[in-house]
């Protein structure tokens, strides 16, 4: 029917006209609801479902430990929060782009690095994540994406050394390490001291990884490999500063 339709947009117009009027009146922020009670806008997005890891894992009040990490272990912005860690993103398509990589995502893909054995497995390493999340919130009780983001956090090297000089006299030289390559470098690290630990074991990968995100998390030189060749990484550096 043509007037009730045209009806229909006049009211909505009307209806839109005095939410901006009292929108201009109460500040760019504020807007009304029916009863008249003042809602904040705090600026997040609003989403019909909450995005939560594999439906279970909420990304709410996961921080980063370290203030220099921030940017490379964040999880507020939307395009981080993702249901599935596999978003089939073109990440190397150009430099950095990889940072904006889910966090998850990224400690998934590094499964699938063994020597060519399970190159391109990634529903595998989907289920892998998926099995190692469940076992850190079993044993640890807390958040493990929160878990996961503290073990990243605590196993990339701080200081490396790296080779100065050309022709035959070549010496190391300490450097600091930037916040992108301590993130790759941690997850590389936990990754493959994971896959040792599985390796002719009776324990599977999950329950090697989970036990290494955290160790990691605590910060443990023992049990932990990422964490025991971090310090091993520093102390080299140290005696070439």
């Amino acid at each position: 029917n043509i007037t009730s339709f045209e009806e229909m947009v006049e009211n909505k117009s009307e209806r839109k006209c005095e939410e901006n009027a009292l929108c201009a009146h109460g500040g760019p922020f504020m807007r009304y609801d029916d009863a008249s009670v003042i809602i904040e806008d705090d600026g997040k997005p609003e989403f019909a479902v909450e995005p939560k890891m594999f439906g279970k894992w909420s990304y709410e009040d996961v921080q980063s430990p370290d203030h220099s990490l921030s940017n490379y272990l964040q999880v507020k912005p939307v395009r981080q929060q993702v249901f599935v860690p596999y978003t089939a993103g073109r990440y190397q398509q150009r430099r950095f782009k990889k940072a904006q990589c889910p966090i998850i995502e990224r400690v998934t893909c590094m499964l699938m690095t063994a020597k060519s054995r399970n190159n391109g497995k990634k529903q595998m390493a989907v289920r892998i994540m998926k099995q190692t999340l469940e076992l850190i919130h079993l044993l640890t009780g807390e958040n493990p994406i929160q878990v996961i983001v503290m073990a990243i956090a605590a196993a990339g090297a701080r200081e490396d050394s790296t080779r100065i000089g050309s022709g035959g006299v070549v010496r190391r030289q300490a450097v600091d390490v930037s916040p992108l390559r301590r993130v790759n470098q941690a997850i590389y690290l936990i990754c493959k001291g994971a896959r040792e630990s599985a390796f002719r074991s009776l324990k599977s990968i999950s329950e090697t990884l989970a036990d290494e995100f955290i160790n990691a998390a605590k910060g443990s030189q023992g049990n932990s490999y990422a964490v025991r060749k971090k310090d091993e990484i520093e102390r080299v550096a140290k005696g070439n500063r």
